[in-house]
């Protein structure tokens, strides 16, 4: 379980978040919504141990976490390849400089499979589109046998096709126990994967089953939040999905 307790973060002298207060029950699957500099990325790095509150705490209670963050955040001029991307999902088990053996070497390329990545195992991470890096990322994922899984607008740069192979992954992770929480833009990809649903606009506006939680008036209400005091307060990505990966 995650235990979240009067949390709020700033960034110099903007507040991003505050006022975030509830448990995640392991096995949950949260989307986090709202608008751009809302908050959604910071929730996600004040629990992935990222950002230090400035009030509050975050409980995990000794679970293992994978943090995906956005895209942009990836150094892609690090001279490695896909499969080496992807091996440091077994950093828990081998290091970060680790031997990979045979029976690792295996798991690394079923996981090359399920992303469709099978032909790119060799090529160099700089050399990808930005829907192929984010399948690299979610591999990765697959090979990290965490508690807690974050996902960072997991499914930027993808097409629908890609976005629902990817989250079909989600029903495997559930059935694992898996906790996954995932901030989120695309309001249908939220109703369609994330039972449960967070509403932040600074501040939790509304918490609770996706049904009931995703009324127009709340999210217009969330979205009217966007405004020059908080426009800078996190780095964000913005909501176009750019290039699309066929």
């Amino acid at each position: 379980m995650i235990e979240i307790h009067h949390l709020c973060v700033r960034y110099g002298d903007l507040v991003a978040l505050r006022d975030v207060e509830g448990t995640i029950a392991n096995g949950t699957s949260l989307a986090v919504v709202g608008p751009n500099g809302g908050g959604k990325s910071t929730l996600l790095k004040a629990i992935a141990g990222v950002v230090k509150p400035c009030d509050g705490h975050v409980h995990t209670n000794g679970a293992r976490i994978a943090y995906l963050p956005q895209q942009s955040s990836v150094d892609r001029n690090v001279p490695i390849t896909v499969a080496e991307l992807v091996s440091f999902g077994l950093w828990r088990e081998t290091g970060w400089f680790g031997a990979i053996d045979a029976k690792r070497r295996a798991r690394i390329d079923e996981a090359l499979t399920t992303v469709g990545l099978t032909a790119f195992a060799s090529r160099r991470i700089d050399a990808l589109s930005a829907g192929q890096l984010q399948r690299a990322l979610f591999a990765r994922l697959l090979l990290d046998e965490a508690e807690i899984v974050l996902l960072d607008e997991p499914f930027t740069a993808m097409d629908a096709a890609t976005s629902a192979q990817l989250a079909a992954l989600f029903a495997n992770w559930r059935a694992q126990g898996r906790t996954i929480i995932a901030a989120l833009h695309d309001l249908g990809e939220v109703r369609q994967y994330f039972p449960q649903t967070l509403v932040v606009a600074g501040r939790p506006l509304a918490w609770g089953a996706t049904d009931e939680v995703l009324t127009p008036d709340l999210i217009g209400n969330a979205f009217a939040f966007a405004t020059a005091d908080h426009h800078h307060a996190e780095p964000h990505a913005h909501d176009h999905h750019g290039h699309h990966d066929h």
